[in-house]
């Protein structure tokens, strides 16, 4: 559980200095260039190319950024041996049932935690790594079932659709914490609304960050449930339950003081309610429900 709420805030931390930047070099320009009044027009226009242009500049630079944060060692197919070339065989071989226009790259982390992810901007230029935990730990039909789940990702578009949503996002949060504080600080006296409307501004941002936040991990919460039935179609449904149960198993052995699982991203430890609002992956119990109720073989 804490190892959720610490990802959770990591994400809120970095989407609020990223509005925090933006709007702090907006207001500087425009009262630079002598930019000011009630331009609606020119306020939508710039939320929109600044929301949704850092989004899929995130989008843009996310392989790169999880090669380099992570130490994701790409592996090399036409020299991978052993364990390696076993990862790569099941990547390209769920890649192919999931008929992506091109085989992702696959890489490996260094690092206990049971984790695997995929990223990149597009079907076609995509990243899957694993870390050396989640092949300690997980037999070959477990480690099936993570990786179908992490290819559905790709093949659903997942990254490119959360990005949208997120620039969406950020692109209202900037447009209205800039309308609602203008509004507001005209209603005061002029010589000191500039400044009280800049001080309006940062409030809002976090505010209706916060709020974006809850729509974005909704949202977030349903493409795992897809991605899920995407895995269990792709590696079979025992096999996508199996690495879920494993997962269970695993979580519920780590001490309440140690790094939590972030396998699939998630937390296997029970939510309570606003958790639950702030949670980017649903719990594990209500993951696997879903799975066995459905009618895959």
């Amino acid at each position: 559980m804490l190892a959720m709420v610490k990802r959770v805030s990591l994400f809120l931390l970095v989407n609020f200095l990223i509005l925090m930047m933006v709007g702090i070099v907006w207001e500087l320009i425009q009262t630079f260039f002598g930019i000011r009044g009630s331009y609606i027009g020119y306020i939508a226009t710039f939320s929109l190319v600044l929301g949704m242009g850092g989004a899929f500049v995130s989008l843009w630079m996310s392989k790169f950024m999880a090669k380099h944060m992570m130490g994701v060692q790409v592996i090399d197919p036409r020299t991978a041996q052993g364990v390696e070339r076993e990862l790569v065989e099941i990547v390209h071989d769920l890649a192919r049932k999931a008929r992506l226009p091109k085989m992702p790259e696959v890489g490996i982390y260094n690092s206990p935690e049971v984790n695997a992810f995929a990223t990149g901007p597009s079907k076609s230029n995509a990243l899957v790594a694993v870390s050396s935990g989640l092949l300690q730990r997980f037999d070959r039909e477990q480690v099936e079932g993570v990786l179908g789940h992490e290819i559905a990702h790709i093949a659903n578009g997942d990254m490119v659709t959360m990005t949208l949503l997120q620039g969406v996002i950020n692109a209202l949060v900037l447009f209205l914490a800039r309308v609602l504080a203008h509004v507001i600080a005209s209603q005061g006296d002029r010589d000191r609304g500039y400044f009280f409307q800049f001080i309006l501004i940062i409030v809002f941002q976090a505010v209706f960050g916060l709020l974006g936040a809850l729509v974005v991990n909704y949202f977030s919460r349903h493409r795992e449930f897809r991605a899920d039935a995407g895995g269990a179609k792709l590696a079979g449904r025992q096999k996508m339950i199996e690495a879920l149960k494993a997962l269970q198993r695993t979580v519920d052995l780590v001490d309440a003081k140690q790094e939590a699982i972030a396998s699939l991203k998630i937390s296997g430890r029970s939510m309570g309610s606003v958790a639950r609002l702030f949670a980017t992956h649903p719990p594990l119990e209500e993951r696997i429900r879903r799975l066995e109720r459905m009618n895959i073989s």
